[in-house]
């Protein structure tokens, strides 16, 4: 059985559930589309820093920030476009605006519990990305699964440029039990901009590791925590060309993020999406927790 509330914390608070499958999923509109919590039989998965959560100034460390127009960060964070410099600040603003949203709908069938929100071009985005645009990202929890539908639309008259990206922050209580099953034999460290082959392990001793797979064999990665004797696997669309890994010694997650494009792409060009007026693009991302037991 499916069910959608809503809860006034000190956000308003979209709770979508599977009260069959144990599993709820809580969106907060206003603070960037975000996914805060997502609870599977009563386990949180992912990680949320409150303090940063409840300071409207401060950009979110937790949940699932959405990473729009770039992914990661540009040059002193800016970009030549038409004889003009502009400036965007790491991952863009998708995640910091508030969103409105469209549609909230539990069904009785197989397709879940979903919620509609929309983020549109404002005068506020065109002081930094001056374009004409429309994202539309649909959530969907159905049972262990989280579906992530996103659209993006060209309302302008010029092709689009844009890297479009996930950035979920999951918990984990002990690091060194996680086992992982990326899709990529090389990885390129993105503090020092360096090349090394991987092997589906991490030296978690390290202060900071926060590395690309540029170059994925398939779409599909999976992450066992032995602790939590759990599985989680992520399945993107053939669009999320690359996989980042981040994470900082000390702290209580890590991330596996898909992205359509690495950083500073709206500078170089590397695989960045440059959408045709007047046109749509459709992708979705997904994650599904098994037990092990």
């Amino acid at each position: 059985m499916y069910s959608i509330t809503t809860e006034q914390q000190q956000f308003l608070t979209y709770i979508l559930a599977d009260e069959t499958a144990g599993t709820r999923l809580e969106v907060v509109p206003e603070r960037g589309g975000l996914i805060t919590r997502w609870f599977v039989e009563g386990e949180s998965l992912l990680y949320m820093d409150e303090n940063r959560f409840a300071d409207p100034a401060m950009s979110v460390r937790g949940g699932v920030p959405i990473l729009f127009p770039i992914c990661g960060n540009l040059p002193d964070d800016s970009y030549r476009l038409h004889d003009q410099t502009f400036h965007l600040k790491q991952h863009g603003f998708a995640r910091t605006l508030p969103w409105q949203v469209d549609d909230a709908a539990s069904e009785a069938s197989a397709e879940g519990a979903s919620l509609v929100l929309s983020l549109q071009s404002s005068d506020e985005t065109r002081s930094h990305y001056p374009f004409e645009f429309k994202l539309v990202f649909t959530y969907r929890l159905q049972g262990r699964s989280l579906i992530i539908h996103q659209q993006v639309m060209n309302q302008g008259d010029e092709p689009l440029p844009f890297s479009l990206g996930l950035h979920p922050y999951f918990a984990v209580a002990d690091k060194s039990q996680l086992q992982f099953q990326i899709p990529a034999t090389e990885l390129i460290d993105q503090i020092n901009r360096t090349s090394h082959p991987f092997q589906n392990q991490f030296d978690f001793e390290m202060d900071e590791i926060d590395v690309i797979f540029p170059d994925l064999s398939s779409q599909q990665a999976t992450v066992v925590d032995l602790n939590a004797q759990t599985q989680l696997i992520f399945e993107a669309d053939p669009y999320f060309s690359a996989m980042v890994f981040w994470t900082v010694k000390g702290k209580d997650y890590y991330c596996l993020e898909p992205w359509s494009a690495p950083r500073n792409s709206l500078n170089t060009g590397d695989r960045l999406t440059l959408l045709p007026p007047q046109s749509a693009l459709e992708t979705t991302f997904s994650l599904q927790l098994n037990p092990l037991r």
